[in-house]
This record gives C-alpha cells, structure tokens and sequence, in this order.
C-alpha cells in the first residue's frame, strides 16, 4: 500500500486525488493533509481518511480544527512549519498541490525526507526550478508530473531516449477568448473570462488561461521536468483539449496522449506509476470526437505568453517576477480594479523594473517575490 501525503487537499488537485484514493483504497492510504484556512471540508477529509497529521496554514482556522476534531486521534499543526512536517512525515509520494511559492518549501522538505512528488504546484519549478531539479536529483526522487499536460508529455516519453526528443509539442485550449482581437479584451469582465470551455478549475487558473500565461508557466515547468531547451517546446492552441501534448522526435514521429478533459487520469498515473491502474471514468469515443484542430498561438494579442517566453530565456529571478506580478495582477482584475489587457502591461511593468539576479538561491527568490508584490500595494 502506498502512503500518501497531500498538500492542498481542500484544492481542485488535492479533493480529486482523494477521489483516486476513494477508488483503490486498498492501495493507497493518507497519513497526512496540508491546506490554507478550509476548516470544514479538512474536519471532513480528517474524519474520511485518518490522517496521522493535519495542517492548516492558517493559525486561527488550526485552532479552530483543533476544537472540532478533539474526538479524533488526528495531529492538528499551522503555519509553514506544520506544513512542513506533513509533507516530511514518512510516506511513499507527496502530492504537491498548494496554489502559489507557498508550496516550495515543503516540497523542498518532502524531496529531502526522500518521498517521490506528485507535482502540480506550478511555482515550484517556476521560480525554483533550479534548486527543485537539482534537490531532486541528489535525493534520488522522482518528480511525477500532474498537470495533464506534462503527463501526456511524460507518458509519451516512456521507453524514449532523451536523446531522441526534437521537441515538446505543449497544447492549450486557447481558453474563453481565443479569437478575440485586442480590441474586444478590452471590455472582457471577469464572469466572461472564468467561463472555461473545457476544463474546470479555480478562478486564479481560469484567468491565467485566458490570458495564455498558464501555458507561459507550463512551458517553464516542462523545461525544468524534461530537460528540453525553450527554443525546443513548441505551444498549439488545440480548442478540443483532447489531445493533453506530445512529443516530436528525431525521426519525424510523434507520440501523443489523448483523453477527455479530465484530471483524475494524470493523477492516478502520477500515484501508481510506472504502473497503470483501472480507472471509472468517462472514455474518449473517437468515433463521436469527429476532429482535431490545432492553431499557432496568437502572442501578440496574447502577450502573457510571449512575456513567458521572454522571462523563462532569460531565467533567473525573472521568472518570480513574473509569476508574482501575474498573481497580482490577476486579483487586481478578479476585484474590478484593473481592465483585462491591463493583466499582461502590469506583468511586463514589473519585468522591466526588475533587477536581475542570475542564479537566485531560495531567499533571494522569496525576497523577489516580495519586492514584485510590494509594487501592487
């Protein structure tokens, strides 16, 4: 049985990798439950699950939990040191599914107690991605994509040499306004930009979706995950989102993974891997899918993803900056205080203030992120 510690349970990645351990409860148990401030749904998962170990980052919703689960044997911690020993307590794989950098440091403790991380927290690699890869290497730990997209990458390079990739082949769906000229995102609200075609996610993804920064991010994590140069990750907008990436080798082949838009297939093969497990859940019908279409990416209407591009070339702290400066941008426009195309200008004003540092160790980055967000107050 294999022993799971999931950060961000309360999130979209962490109630659906309980949905896996619901489904194979004799191969998976939870010894431990890290999230922000969601008192009832963690007494809920304490009572479902019986973590040895629960943490809530937030000292007064801990204590709160503390109060409603005395009934139970459950250890109930706070702030980033209680989060910090859920993710180092003995378990076999750590789901890293906190939303923003606070999921850096415990991954950073989780890889050193020698656990395999399920990732997808973004931040991570994002901005510490350098000191991640290499944590992770000296452990002798495995780094398993969760993102469907790196999972389709990561299943499509099973068997493979690294030597034989040519390129990444990253899909986006080109979210809710793919299309749309620069003149009409000017008068895009935010209930038209959280409609997703596709996919179900928290509002802070939606919104980088739209803009096309999520793929901006995601291109910075499969460099770090597959050790592929920037120049050789390639981004098509596919709007069926059926086919989750790829990749092109020297040969001229291309090996794909395709599926229904659906999160709990990357993640129960991040669990089990490099097993396959049955899963009850929706299969793809290719005989009612009809077509697949793919589109170049269209960056200068969508210049999240060309900053992206920017930021990851020239590494560094820049990265952190543009992550942080998106992150707060994106609360700016979800609180009616800035315009849409107002998202991406305040990223590339924060990218154009920033003073570079090219090699940043984990403080430095933190204090970058600091000093970004400190531009929005």
């Amino acid at each position: 049985m294999k022993r799971l510690s999931i950060l961000g349970s309360t999130g979209s990645i962490g109630t659906q990798t309980l949905d896996i351990v619901d489904e194979h409860p004799s191969d998976l148990s939870v010894v431990s439950l890290a999230a922000g401030r969601n008192v009832s749904l963690m007494e809920e998962q304490i009572r479902r699950y019986k973590p040895y170990i629960a943490a809530l980052y937030d000292e007064k919703a801990a204590e709160e939990l503390r109060i409603k689960t005395r009934d139970t044997a459950v250890k109930v911690l706070s702030g980033m040191e209680g989060i910090m020993e859920a993710a180092s307590i003995d378990s076999d794989i750590t789901v890293g599914a906190m939303v923003g950098m606070i999921g850096i440091r415990p991954t950073l403790a989780a890889i050193r107690a020698g656990h395999d991380i399920a990732l997808a927290n973004k931040e991570t690699l994002v901005t510490a991605g350098h000191i991640i890869t290499r944590e992770a290497e000296e452990n002798g730990v495995k780094l398993l994509p969760v993102d469907s997209e790196h999972s389709a990458i990561f299943q499509s390079l099973n068997g493979e040499k690294h030597s034989a990739v040519e390129k990444i082949l990253l899909t986006a769906s080109g979210g809710p306004f793919r299309g749309k000229s620069i003149d009409q995102l000017k008068d895009m609200t935010a209930e038209k930009a959280l409609r997703h075609p596709n996919w179900d996610m928290g509002p802070k993804v939606t919104i980088d979706s739209s803009t096309l920064v999520n793929k901006g991010l995601e291109v910075m994590e499969a460099h770090w995950l597959f050790d592929v140069p920037y120049d050789n990750i390639e981004v098509l907008i596919h709007p069926q989102s059926i086919v989750h990436s790829g990749v092109q080798f020297k040969d001229g082949a291309v090996i794909a993974e395709l599926g229904v838009p659906d999160m709990h297939l990357p993640i129960q093969y991040a669990l089990f891997y490099p097993e396959r497990m049955s899963l009850s859940m929706e299969r793809l019908d290719l005989f009612k899918l009809g077509s697949l279409t793919f589109e170049r990416p269209d960056m200068k209407t969508f210049r999240g993803l060309e900053l992206a591009f920017t930021a990851a070339r020239t590494g560094g702290s820049l990265t952190t900056v543009f992550n942080a400066a998106n992150e707060e941008a994106v609360k700016l426009f979800l609180n009616g205080k800035i315009k849409y195309p107002e998202i991406t200008e305040k990223i590339e004003e924060a990218m154009d203030w920033h003073t570079l540092i090219s090699d940043p160790d984990l403080d430095q980055v933190f204090e970058t992120e600091k000093e970004t967000r400190e531009r929005f107050l």
